[in-house]
């Protein structure tokens, strides 16, 4: 895959969204907010993050068994033009502030010049898009497998040039702590199943209520995602976290999205409730992602799932 541009595989689609082609395989662009709780306004979209739908003959792929199919060789051009596809995408909703989280794989990097190559393709899509380097924010997971040195050279680097650095996967064990300071991420995003056995007793619940605590006062925004129950957006004000995402306020859907009519500019937290509890799994608007489980007002809650 040796292509003439950044936007040589692009396919414009009838609609305005943006899709590719990797051989037998269609790439679409699938959106889902992450929502800010603000008291004077209530809920509203701080950003969205881009996840892939692939495609073949019809059929639906997962993302990981693509991924097994793709060419070694392959494996860093396609990572660079998903992304092309998200920014792209996010700037058709024509939003007045709202950041597009990408995933990055510093490790894909071999050399300094392939990195300010990237960069300077993502700084063009940027610039396609109508969005800054500020509004694009380059979320690395913990599980990512790339060494601390590594890591630490590319967060640098992109902040430098005005990106913004997210970490995902986060698990707050010694490694993770020490790796956080390092890093100085401007977010983190919480393992959901981490969270669960952090909250199965009160002393873990009081533990994460002061962590949280302590990522704010360092300028850390902490994000809690897989909110799949309207009581889990009361937990999340009730122990400090600004930032949400799940299906419980929205599932992810295929580009060009439905979120400017469903979600405007803001979002009021009464509406967030009744959004939630009314959710239907339309495909037009759900886009592939797994139903809603609903659980309204159950007395035995655990964080992520729940309890017969």
């Amino acid at each position: 895959m040796t292509p003439r541009s950044i936007f040589a595989n692009l396919v414009r689609n009838d609609n305005g969204a943006f899709s590719a082609v990797y051989g037998p395989f269609s790439l679409q662009s699938a959106l889902q907010p992450i929502f800010r709780n603000k008291l004077e306004t209530g809920l509203q979209i701080e950003a969205l993050e881009g996840l892939v739908r692939v495609s073949r003959d019809g059929e639906a792929i997962a993302p990981g068994d693509f991924f097994r199919l793709v060419a070694p060789a392959d494996i860093a051009d396609i990572d660079s033009l998903l992304r092309t596809l998200h920014i792209l995408n996010t700037g058709r909703l024509n939003r007045t502030h709202a950041r597009i989280f990408v995933k990055f794989h510093p490790g894909l990097f071999r050399t300094p010049q392939e990195m300010r190559q990237e960069v300077e393709r993502i700084k063009l899509t940027g610039h396609e898009a109508g969005m800054g380097p500020d509004r694009i924010v380059c979320e690395i997971s913990e599980k990512s497998g790339a060494s601390d040195d590594i890591v630490v050279a590319f967060t640098e680097h992109m902040r430098a040039i005005g990106f913004r650095i997210a970490i995902d996967d986060y698990g707050a064990g010694d490694a993770d702590l020490a790796r956080l300071k390092r890093i100085k991420p401007d977010y983190v995003k919480f393992d959901a199943s981490w969270i669960r056995d952090f909250l199965d007793n009160s002393a873990g619940h009081a533990l994460l209520r002061v962590l949280i605590g302590q990522m704010v006062d360092d300028g850390i925004e902490p994000i809690f995602e897989g909110l799949e129950e309207v009581w889990q957006l009361d937990l999340c004000e009730e122990v400090g976290v600004p930032l949400m995402q799940g299906y419980a306020l929205a599932h992810p859907e295929l580009a060009p999205t439905t979120f400017n009519e469903v979600f405007p500019e803001s979002f009021s937290t009464a509406r967030a409730h009744q959004f939630a509890a009314n959710f239907t799994t339309d495909t037009s608007r759900a886009s592939a992602a797994a139903p809603v489980k609903s659980n309204f007002g159950k007395a035995t809650r655990t964080f992520g799932r729940r309890q017969a």
